[in-house]
């Protein structure tokens, strides 16, 4: 039988992970300790309504940093003072699951994260209070897959991480034994 590939961070999270959060919050199984189950990655488009070749090269920078296909989200009601019609492509999505996620979670960590200017750690107060933690991206030109000469305009994204944690501070530990760099405090 071939060895098939795993994630580095997939073999991390089965090899040390489960047992440092098993000994650190005290569970009495390790089917109790908390997992990464998803990570959801949107960019909102304000400038789509005008422009409709936004969404189009929105979707090919998600896709070119996720390795999944993008696909826009939509307008759900009609509002004026934003010239906003229901229906009208307003943004990008995408929803990362398996060994597609540990890969883009090891790139975000490894070289996404350090190349953001003066970068002291990130912020965690992106915590929901039921285990899940979003993070702000201020521009997708940290990611090394994009080719910044190609790039039209400068685009932020939100990443949240769900997690099967109950509480913020145990998802805390799982995304920090991940490697997520918080602010010290």
């Amino acid at each position: 039988m071939e060895k098939t590939y795993q994630p580095r961070l997939k073999s991390k999270y089965r090899a040390e992970i489960v047992n440092n959060l098993k000994n650190q919050f005290q569970y009495g199984s390790v089917m109790q300790v908390p997992k990464l189950q998803k990570i959801c990655i949107n960019q909102g488009i304000g400038d789509a309504v005008s422009d409709k070749k936004m969404i189009e090269s929105a979707i090919k920078e998600m896709t070119t940093i996720t390795g999944q296909k993008a696909v826009p989200t939509y307008s759900t009601k009609d509002i004026s003072n934003f010239k906003l019609r229901k229906g009208v492509a307003i943004g990008v999505r995408v929803t990362l699951r398996g060994d597609k996620m540990y890969e883009f979670l090891d790139r975000l960590i490894a070289s996404a994260l350090p190349r953001i200017r003066d970068f002291k750690g990130v912020n965690d107060k992106g915590f929901d209070g039921r285990g899940n933690y979003t993070l702000g991206v201020t521009e997708q030109i940290i990611f090394p897959e994009i080719d910044i000469d190609k790039v039209s305009k400068i685009q932020g994204m939100d990443i949240t991480f769900v997690t099967s944690a109950d509480t913020d501070k145990e998802a805390h530990a799982l995304l920090t034994e991940f490697g997520i760099p918080f602010k010290k405090k």
